[in-house]
C-alpha cells in the first residue's frame, strides 16, 4: 500500500482468462439470439437452417442501400457578411446552390421482408382462402396509420420509428383479425407489420423528405429498420 492506495498485480494467465471470457461472450450472444430466433421463424412453417439464414441476410442487407431517385432543393447560402449595418451599397453576396436528397430501398429493412411477406400470402391463402387479401389489407391500414401518428421526422437526422409500436400494432391486428393466434394470424401480423411500418413510417412522409435536411432517406433503413425487424420477430409468437 502506497497513500492509502492498495495496487495489485496481474498474471499474464489472468488477462488471458479475461480475454477468452470476452470473446466467448461476443461470440455466444449472437449465436444464442439467432438460435431463439430461428426457432421463432420455424413457427411460420420455415426450416431452422433457412430461418436464420433469413435473419442473417436482414442484418448484412441493412447496410446495402439501392438508390431509387433524387430529390433537388434549391437554396441560397448566404456569405458572411462583415459589412456596415443599413449599408445599401454593400449588400451581402449570395450563392445559390442546389443540395440533393438520394431516396433509397433497403435491402435488409424493405426488400427481403417483402419478398418473405409475398411468399408467406402464396403459402397461406389455400389456407385461408379469398378473406386473405382482406384481412392482410385492413391490418396493413392498421399498422400504417399507427406508424404514420408515431414516426417522427427529425431535421438533421431523418425519419425515426418507433421500436415496438408497429409490432405491437400488427400483432393485435393478426389477434383479432384472424380471430386468435395461428398461423394465419402470424402470417397477418408478419406482413402488416412489414408492410403497414414501411408505409406509415416511410412512404407516407414523403413530403417530409425535404424538409429534414439530409443528403439520404432509406425506405427501410435507418430510423425504421428495427422497426420492421422486431415486428418479423412479434409476428412469430402467435403463429
Amino acid at each position: 500500500m502506497s497513500n492509502g492506495i492498495r495496487l495489485y498485480s496481474a498474471g499474464p494467465l489472468s488477462v488471458i482468462a479475461l480475454l477468452i471470457l470476452i470473446g466467448v461472450v461476443i461470440l455466444i450472444v449472437p449465436l444464442l439470439f439467432l438460435g431463439i430466433a430461428g426457432a421463432a421463424f420455424t413457427r411460420l412453417g420455415f426450416q431452422w437452417i433457412a430461418a436464420v439464414a433469413f435473419i442473417l441476410l436482414m442484418i448484412l442487407g441493412s447496410f446495402i442501400n439501392i438508390p431509387l431517385w433524387k430529390i433537388r432543393h434549391d437554396t441560397i447560402r448566404l456569405a458572411p457578411y462583415g459589412g456596415v449595418a443599413f449599408d445599401n451599397l454593400s449588400a451581402p453576396p449570395a450563392d445559390s446552390g442546389v443540395w440533393e436528397t438520394v431516396v433509397s430501398l433497403n435491402l435488409g429493412g424493405a426488400v427481403i421482408p417483402l419478398a418473405l411477406s409475398c411468399y408467406l400470402l402464396y403459402r397461406t391463402y389455400p389456407v385461408v382462402g379469398p378473406a386473405l387479401p382482406v384481412l392482410v389489407g385492413t391490418a396493413i391500414l392498421v399498422v400504417a396509420v399507427v406508424s404514420y401518428f408515431t414516426t417522427r421526422p427529425i431535421k438533421g437526422y431523418g425519419l425515426r420509428s418507433p421500436f415496438f409500436m408497429p409490432g405491437l400494432a400488427g400483432l393485435l391486428a393478426g389477434l383479432l383479425l384472424s380471430g386468435g393466434a395461428g398461423l394465419s394470424a402470424g402470417v397477418i401480423a408478419f406482413v402488416s407489420g412489414t408492410a403497414g411500418t414501411l408505409l406509415g413510417a416511410n412512404v407516407a412522409h414523403f413530403r417530409d423528405f425535404r424538409n429534414i435536411e439530409v443528403s439520404a432517406i432509406s425506405i427501410g433503413g435507418s430510423g425504421t429498420f428495427a422497426a420492421v425487424f422486431i415486428s418479423c420477430i412479434l409476428a412469430t409468437l402467435i403463429a
